[in-house]
């Protein structure tokens, strides 16, 4: 990856996701009650619930609210029923950006992400115009330094599907979407702690962004980010902070 530190990037994003916990709560309780919902409210037996939880127990969500969540999904307690909704287009210079909605009412949630696009500097396409264009995976980072040989034994050992090593001596684990949390605690076990790691959209391609067309997209995710009936925000985007 020349020309940008992988590892800067991920920190980058690691730090922008901490200053928003405040609506990290309600975000996962949306994923846990559509996870229960549409598999069945036993982690055990609902790969997508087992991750969710996961999240929850690692954001110190605490253990009543969780129950809550899950049994709102399977019908024992009442609850606003959330349908799935993905949003595609294109940023600055032309960089894929994929959003992943939970919505109550799809006619807003599509109006606002549309608003968005439009008035950032963005462009609102088709559905499966950017799709192609990531994969659907576990990314576990390691800070440079780590052993690369030993992590690879044990990450392939786990399960992982690869091990990539980065110009900025970072090295990335990655794994089935719905494998990730037991690649995570195989390597934890081994000695290996990942600085970051999560579950998400990993563009195939990634379009360097710096100075002001940096500043503009850093601005639309945010505000895409931001709204209410967003889960997730995508991007091939990698934005330079110098």
């Amino acid at each position: 990856m020349a020309g940008h530190s992988k590892w800067a990037n991920i920190q980058h994003r690691k730090g922008r996701q901490d200053a928003k916990r405040g609506k990290v709560f309600t975000k996962l309780i949306k994923e846990i009650t559509v996870a229960a919902r549409m598999g069945g409210g036993d982690p055990n037996f609902n790969p997508r619930l087992r991750l969710a939880v996961d999240n929850a127990k690692t954001q110190n969500m605490p253990g009543e609210n969780i129950d809550r969540a899950i049994k709102r999904g399977t019908g024992e307690l009442e609850g606003v029923s959330y349908e799935e909704a993905r949003y595609e287009g294109y940023g600055i210079a032309g960089a894929a950006v994929m959003v992943d909605c939970l919505t109550d009412n799809k006619t807003r949630t599509v109006a606002d992400v549309r608003h968005a696009f439009s008035k950032y500097g963005g462009n609102m396409g088709t559905d499966g115009c950017v799709a192609f264009q990531f994969k659907h995976c576990g990314q576990l980072m390691f800070a440079p330094g780590t052993n690369e040989d030993a992590l690879m034994e044990a990450a392939l050992e786990a399960g992982a599907e690869d091990v990539i090593p980065n110009d900025d001596g970072s090295i990335e684990v990655v794994t089935a979407p719905y494998e990730f949390s037991t690649v995570k605690e195989a390597l934890e076990k081994a000695g290996f702690k990942a600085e970051f790691g999560e579950v998400t959209m990993k563009p195939l391609n990634e379009t360097e962004l710096e100075g002001d067309e940096a500043v503009r997209m850093q601005k639309l995710l945010d505000v895409l980010d931001s709204l209410d009936d967003v889960q997730n925000v995508y991007t091939s985007a990698v934005i330079d902070e110098e």
